[in-house]
């Protein structure tokens, strides 16, 4: 169509239709690279690590040696594919995207309690033809959530939106709580706290946060026996601190370089070996020098994500980059204490690094719309501070 005027005819513009060769090349353009060649080495070494501990699993589980090992490289499969489908996402649509996620996920989480099978004395999971854990793909929903409730305070400063974001996570709490899965619940909190510090709030908000917080760990210890047996056996002894202790001693085994693939005579004695202590295999069958590397790609994941949104100006990127970041480094934090006796066990997987299939597929989903919201065209400068601006702008 074209409009007639003074200095001749004016065309209107016409939208560009990309193909897929034009999109991907745009996509890798984008792409931080670094940080998905650091997530790429680390489920390398976690499907090496798996096919160390698949014979101890096996044994467990009275089933064939590598049975677990093949069953975590068709969730590896799936997961990458999940993975870079979601990195695909335009910001917007990522931010759908998890907000759909976190509705829907929330929904399934109300009927764990309900009809949830139970296995090894919590009710986490829902039997839909395949085993489910609502709370695993939460883990990104609920990141994105949040920080999408937390940007509404750029519209409209008056919105209560540290309220809205409590009431939710107290929600969930509460929910994750009737598992119970005092775990997940700390990890949810410690993502919720991270996003509402970076939205801007006062320190004296701040302080009354970290007093709230500390007050829902003081009366989960009192009223729910799952976490006072948890915490009283890490500090006195029990089952659960034997199985702590056990995993350490694991870890230490190999010494500074391990014993070698398929050489750990420990691992055989340690209960899920592949998923929740597979930090430990790692440690007696490839050494300390393992352990400190894989330690050092979840520094390097969190720390390149971070610098990705040192300068970003779109607030919901922001917290939602972090949030997510924060998800996957405070999973793997958790669970490589645990397996060193530095923290009461958990029951959580290493990301990235431990067999699962809700939990690998998860994973792989927050790792997709993490790459998702931190590309940028490279040749568009940023003007704002981003993140230092946060810290500015607090009371």
């Amino acid at each position: 169509m074209s409009i007639s005027t003074a200095s001749g005819k004016f065309h209107a513009p016409v939208p560009i239709q990309r193909g897929w060769a034009e999109a991907l090349r745009v996509w890798w353009r984008e792409l931080d690279k670094w940080l998905l060649g650091l997530v790429l080495a680390l489920m390398a070494l976690g499907t090496v690590a798996v096919a160390a501990a698949s014979s101890a699993a096996g044994k467990q589980y009275e089933v064939a040696e590598f049975a677990f090992f093949q069953r975590h490289v068709v969730f590896q499969i799936m997961g990458l594919g999940i993975m870079f489908a979601a990195s695909f996402a335009s910001r917007e649509d990522a931010r759908r995207l998890g907000i759909l996620i976190a509705i829907g996920a929330l929904v399934l989480l109300f009927l764990v309690p309900v009809i949830g099978v139970e296995k090894n004395g919590a009710r986490r999971w829902l039997d839909l033809g395949i085993s489910l854990q609502p709370s695993e793909f939460l883990k990104p929903g609920f990141a994105i959530l949040l920080a999408w409730v937390l940007s509404w305070r750029l519209r409209d400063s008056s919105l209560p939106v540290v309220a809205y974001s409590t009431l939710t996570m107290a929600l969930i709490g509460a929910l994750l709580m009737l598992q119970p899965n005092l775990g997940a619940t700390i990890l949810f909190g410690g993502v919720w706290f991270v996003l509402v510090l970076l939205s801007g709030v006062s320190i004296a908000r701040i302080g009354a946060l970290i007093a709230g917080g500390l007050g829902a760990l003081t009366a989960a210890y009192f009223l729910y026996d799952n976490a006072r047996y948890r915490i009283d056996s890490f500090f006195g002894g029990g089952t659960a601190f034997d199985q702590v202790d056990l995993a350490q001693r694991t870890l230490l085994n190999g010494g500074w370089t391990g014993t070698g693939l398929w050489l750990g005579t420990n691992k055989m004695r340690l209960p899920e070996a592949h998923t929740d202590y597979i930090y430990s295999v790692i440690g007696e069958e490839f050494g300390l020098l393992m352990c400190a590397l894989i330690l050092l790609l979840y520094v390097a994941i969190i720390v390149r994500a971070m610098l990705r949104l040192v300068d970003e100006e779109n607030l919901f990127a922001l917290l939602a980059g972090a949030g997510l970041a924060t998800q996957i480094g405070g999973q793997a934090f958790i669970n490589m204490l645990v397996n060193l006796n530095l923290f009461p066990s958990k029951g959580m997987t290493l990301p990235l690094v431990s067999y699962g299939g809700s939990s690998t597929l998860a994973v792989c989903l927050t790792v997709g719309l993490l790459l998702a919201i931190t590309r940028r065209n490279p040749f568009l400068e940023r003007e704002k501070p981003g993140l230092k601006d946060l810290f500015e702008r607090k009371d």
